[in-house]
């Protein structure tokens, strides 16, 4: 077992229950939004503010962000885990991920925020 101070759960079974958790986030809201888009006939600019004016979506959206930031972190540390040998070249690119998916989140908190 690999063991990182860049890992995000403290063993092998609390990621795989990790990864598990934000999967059902993700597909919860995506049916969310299918609904929404299945319910709903025109969408316009009104529609879709009001859509995300709502405290339940803003809430939800913001929770999905954190669940892909987490799946995503997850599943990209055990990939360079596995495959870049290199601990410099595996930090590096750790480093530019983190940075990637904190901008995603960050930037979205104020998307959704911003309605």
């Amino acid at each position: 077992m690999v063991s990182n101070a860049s890992a995000l759960g403290r063993n092998g079974v609390h990621d795989f229950l990790l990864v598990r958790a934000t999967a059902i986030v993700i597909t919860l809201y995506i049916i969310y939004m299918i609904g929404f888009f299945a319910v709903t006939g025109e969408l316009t600019y009104e529609v879709w503010s009001g859509f995300f004016a709502s405290a339940f979506t803003k809430v939800f959206t913001l929770l999905t962000l954190f669940s892909i930031l987490i799946h995503a972190w997850i599943g990209m540390w055990q990939v360079l885990t596995d495959y870049v040998k290199s601990v410099a070249i595996r930090l590096g690119l750790q480093l530019l991920i983190v940075v990637a998916l904190l901008v995603y989140v960050i930037y979205g908190f104020v998307v959704v925020w911003g309605v």
